[in-house]
């Protein structure tokens, strides 16, 4: 049985070699883990605008770069098709990216049935409020994202992969910042596609790990 370690480093691993080849998604990813840790900090401060600007900035960016920038074809360096990744994918796959990102478009709908949320918000005094109201909105399909998959997670498999990748979702800008910071100045010098995966898969592949989980 792995522990919980070694299911976060798996899954951690899993991702960055199965679904960020493209140096954009990279770089993308790289704004948006800087984005996401600005938005941590102001959180303690103001929550709705620290939502806000996670979804608008951090997320758009990051999801832009899987759907746009990562290849779709066959992936010859792992040996497995997009489709079966999609298939078995540990978190949320294109489908339910798409899925997800519609919820949270159409989530702020609910401020015209309930500008104060049932009682929650004070009423909106100026354009900033409502920027404010619609972020605790998106905070609550944030959390609600994550408790979703957790709990599918958990019943597909076990709670300790479900809470790893919780894990794994929390702390990825940090992850993110130490594996892609170079990934910008690599794509203005002409690099498109990451490969170096094969060193750090030479690297990885030493090391005694549980069956990959995508």
């Amino acid at each position: 049985m792995a522990t919980f370690a070694e299911t976060l480093h798996q899954q951690r691993w899993d991702d960055h070699r199965f679904y960020h080849h493209s140096l954009v998604n990279q770089s993308l990813h790289l704004f948006s883990a800087t984005t996401f840790l600005c938005c941590y900090a102001l959180l303690f401060f103001d929550p709705g605008l620290a939502s806000f600007l996670a979804w608008t900035l951090a997320m758009c960016s990051r999801q832009s770069g899987h759907f746009f920038f990562e290849p779709r074809g066959y992936d010859t360096f792992n040996d497995v098709s997009h489709e079966h990744k999609e298939e078995v994918k540990t978190g949320y796959n294109l489908f339910r990216k798409w899925v997800l990102m519609g919820v949270w478009i159409s989530s702020p709908l609910i401020l015209k049935l309930s500008p104060t949320l049932f009682g929650l918000l004070k009423p909106s005094r100026g354009w900033l409020d409502v920027v404010r109201h619609t972020g605790i909105v998106w905070l609550f399909v944030g959390i609600a994202a994550i408790i979703i998959r957790v709990t599918q997670l958990w019943i597909a498999q076990d709670l300790k992969t479900g809470l790893a990748w919780a894990t794994k979702i929390l702390t990825d800008p940090l992850y993110d910042i130490k594996l892609y910071h170079k990934s910008p100045m690599r794509f203005l010098q002409g690099e498109r596609i990451d490969h170096c995966l094969d060193h750090e898969d030479e690297e990885n592949s030493s090391d005694a790990m549980p069956e990959p989980q995508f």
